[in-house]
């Protein structure tokens, strides 16, 4: 038997979640003085916790004891193969965490499989790829063989993430305080690129109307022509549907049919107040 495992960054819904046999491992997350887990409140309540904290909410990595118990509770269960897709190595420990402890495991249970993959993204550009190899294993296919397709889909992932306040990008340091300062002053809204080691202001522009136009823009630019996309909601989920709308008929098709929203590793430090494009395949 094989299963797929992410961990909460990847802002799979608890629906597809549930649908699809993923299970999904939650970071703790500090609030103020409250400690939490990942996905054990709604989004809107997050979103409103972390309003209501002048202090930056932070995120831990998953340990390598913990992936230590984890995967052995997975041997137990007479699983061979076990695929886990880490959030990014370069912004979280995570992933060498359970690379060692993968190796670790496998030492001690002959015939037993464990696959770390470096997802290289965040949100819905780790969540998609892991859907479909979810479906993959429905289907049949074997751990090489989905483990292989993860590998050569993730390194092309790109996302641009508008952010319609600058408020967490500022504390998070995505954006400097005195540029911060500025564009608040200005009006001007950040579109973040986020792409393995890359994280960086792609553009900018002046008012909330014009962040999804920009993110249009740069997604037709960027795509490769039929290439799959997904498209990441936040708070005001007005703004996601502005951008499925405004991308389908820029590329005559839609976004992938699963609903993505940013959980609470994406607001920690980019805010709630956000829409964003994972492009699954860049030119």
């Amino acid at each position: 038997m094989i299963k797929i495992i992410a961990d909460s960054a990847c802002d799979i819904s608890k629906e597809d979640e549930k649908k699809y046999g993923i299970d999904i491992i939650c970071f703790p997350i500090n609030v103020g003085e409250r400690s939490l887990y990942d996905r054990e409140i709604s989004e809107p309540e997050f979103y409103d916790l972390i309003d209501s904290c002048e202090s930056m909410p932070s995120h831990s990595q998953i340990t390598e004891l913990q992936f230590e118990e984890i995967f052995s509770g997975y041997a137990a269960q007479g699983y061979s193969d076990i695929i886990y897709v880490a959030i990014n190595s370069y912004g979280s420990a995570t992933f060498s965490n359970a690379q060692r402890a993968a190796a670790e495991v496998m030492s001690q249970k002959e015939g037993f499989n464990i696959y770390v993959v470096d997802s290289l993204s965040y949100s819905a550009g780790i969540g998609y790829p892991v859907i479909r190899a979810a479906q993959d294993i429905q289907n049949g296919k074997s751990a090489k063989e989905i483990v292989d397709e993860l590998n050569s889909i993730y390194p092309k992932v790109e996302i641009y993430l508008g952010c319609y306040t600058l408020r967490y990008v500022k504390k998070s340091g995505r954006v400097t305080a005195a540029a911060a300062f500025a564009g608040e002053l200005l009006g001007f809204r950040p579109v973040i690129l986020l792409a393995g080691d890359t994280t960086k202001t792609s553009a900018k522009v002046r008012g909330d109307a014009n962040v999804v136009n920009k993110i249009v823009d740069i997604t037709a630019d960027r795509i490769e022509k039929g290439a799959d996309y997904a498209v990441i909601g936040g708070r005001d989920l007005k703004y996601r549907d502005d951008l499925a709308k405004a991308l389908t008929n820029k590329l005559g098709y839609p976004p992938v049919p699963y609903e993505f929203r940013v959980g609470g590793v994406i607001s920690s430090n980019a805010g709630p107040d956000v829409t964003a494009v994972v492009i699954m395949k860049t030119k």
